[in-house]
């Protein structure tokens, strides 16, 4: 299994948007790619905001290239999310999860 994990941090009046977006739209659109296995949602109040850490749960990298593209390391961050937040990472990165 391979973790792929992402931080940004949200204007603080803008996170439970934030929240609501990956929750009816992100994660729903996940669910449709074979190899998506699940995600969580960390948050915590830092000094700009809303800081997150997005964690999805993939089969392989095989199936998160279904979701990102050619080049998996690279943040799929829409739009309407970027007006939301402060900052975030440019760029993902993988982990294998140890049994």
């Amino acid at each position: 299994m391979i973790c792929r994990h992402w931080r940004g941090v949200a204007k603080t009046d803008k996170a439970e948007e934030y929240i609501r977006h990956l929750r009816e739209e992100t994660f729903p659109g996940l669910d449709g790619i074979d190899g998506f296995l699940g995600a969580e949602i960390l948050r915590r109040p830092v000094e700009e905001g809303v800081e997150f850490v997005v964690l999805t749960r993939w089969t392989s990298l095989e199936s998160i290239q279904r979701f990102a593209g050619g080049d998996i390391d690279k943040a799929v961050v829409p739009p309407e999310a970027e007006v939301l937040m402060v900052s975030f990472d440019a760029s993902v990165r993988h982990y294998e999860l140890v049994p």
